[in-house]
């Protein structure tokens, strides 16, 4: 790094005692540049970013073949400061300070700070993951550039485990096996085991419950054996690299001849273990549980089973202390990436109860008492010029009915030929 540039480096805030970080946290942290006197500053960036890769080489005859293959899963990058081209005063994309300015690409000596927030992705990711031939990583990235200078450059990792899905009906079936062995040589007889477990899904530090009935029909004590290991799976241009290693080993108490028992054996999976990846293309991690009985002098009977280990589900007792502040509060900026993205959730209306419903009573209705009414006296006006003399009405008639009319004779109707109704027909003669 050169003398200008005394000092970058990357750091974050931790969410919890783990330091890890899961489906859509938000990711608070700051770049911190030191430098020795005024510094022009071209471009300053801060780049997120999650992928896999693998590597390895292999020998064949003289040749050495190198396999190698990457996977990416996201990339975010924010600027503190742009060169920009055109009329714009500010480049687009690029954050703000505290006062909601443009940081200035010309920067004075002592050490100053630029705080940034990304928000993880939510939908589920391979966990973070390092193995013998590749690794599923997470960095934080930060790039300082100067005209006619190398570019100083810092660089960190981030710990990521997906949240636990046990929606998956496949974790929670309880899974079994049976063997039958017939014994060769120095035993005879046979031997027949079932495995039982409860699930195939389960949590760092749970317990496998394992129920081994045992029907040892052979003539020697047999013993049963548990294995937990892990297998590393690496995959590019069509070939695969397995790593595998045990990760725990027991043994039960040794089973007497001719005799029938059920075993009951508890494994604990060790918390420290890297949990199950399988949604990456070019690398797995995979988990097998094997049940076997040690057999003296013959090859071992055994069961296998998948194992798929989930992350522990994080308690309100682990979330760590609220991030301090740095400077900028609790790192101000309304133009990053991630700012206020989380949905708000209004807090819950206090549930309404209304008051008790008290009986209405009228006050009773007393009526004013009735006074008796007196018309007041009519005086006719003294210039009235009109008076209107008394009517007498004439004396009525006597009234007499009318006489009914006398009903006319009625006349005989005429013959039927004076009706004429069609016209007479001529006489037609004879032909002659």
């Amino acid at each position: 790094m050169s003398q200008t540039i005394k000092r970058i480096s990357i750091s974050y805030n931790a969410l919890n005692p783990s330091n890890t970080f899961t489906n859509g946290d938000l990711l608070h942290g700051r770049v911190t540049v030191e430098v020795a006197k005024d510094t022009k500053i071209d471009s300053l960036l801060i780049k997120f970013k999650g992928k896999a890769f693998v590597r390895w080489t292999e020998r064949h005859g003289k040749t050495t073949h190198t396999y190698w293959d990457k996977e990416k899963y996201f990339t975010s990058e924010q600027y503190f400061i742009r060169e920009h081209k055109g009329n714009d005063d500010v480049a687009p994309g690029l954050l703000k300070n505290e006062a909601g300015q443009p940081y200035c690409d010309v920067v004075a000596p002592g050490t100053h700070v630029y705080p940034f927030t990304f928000q993880i992705p939510q939908q589920t990711l391979p966990a973070s993951f390092k193995g013998a031939w590749g690794y599923v990583g997470y960095f934080l990235e930060t790039k300082l550039s100067r005209s006619m200078r190398i570019s100083s450059k810092d660089k960190v990792e981030i710990c990521y485990i997906p949240k636990p899905d046990m929606t998956d009906p496949a974790l929670m079936t309880p899974q079994y096996g049976t063997k039958d062995k017939k014994m060769k040589l120095f035993t005879s007889g046979s031997v027949s085991f079932t495995i039982h477990t409860e699930r195939m899904g389960y949590s760092l530090g749970e317990g496998i419950k394992v129920v081994a009935d045992v029907q040892n029909s052979s003539s020697r004590a047999l013993k049963p054996k548990y294995c937990l290991y892990s297998k590393h799976s690496f995959f590019a241009r069509g070939r695969r690299r397995l790593n595998t290693h045990e990760i725990l080993k027991e043994e039960g108490e040794p089973i007497a001849p001719s005799t029938h028992q059920t075993i009951t054996k508890i494994l604990t999976i060790p918390p420290s273990l890297t949990m199950s990846i399988l949604i990456c293309r070019i690398l797995k991690v995979e988990y097998k549980l094997k049940v076997y009985l040690d057999v003296p002098y013959a090859s071992d009977p055994e069961i296998k089973f998948p194992v798929v280990i989930l992350p522990l589900a994080p308690s309100k007792g682990e979330l760590g202390p609220p991030a301090p502040s740095f400077g900028f509060g609790d790192y101000w900026n309304p133009g990053q990436a991630g700012w206020n993205s989380a949905p708000y959730s209004a807090p819950p209306a206090p549930p309404y109860t209304a008051p008790p419903n008290a009986p209405f009573t009228a006050p009773p209705y007393t009526a004013p008492p009735d006074a008796p009414f007196t018309a007041p006296p009519y005086n006719a006006p003294s210039d009235a010029l009109f008076t209107a003399p008394p009517y007498t009405a004439p004396p009525a008639a006597p009234y007499t009915a009318p006489s009914a009319p006398s009903a006319p004779s009625a006349a005989p109707p005429p013959a039927y030929e004076s009706y004429a109704l069609y016209p007479p027909l001529p006489n037609y003669s004879e032909k002659p």
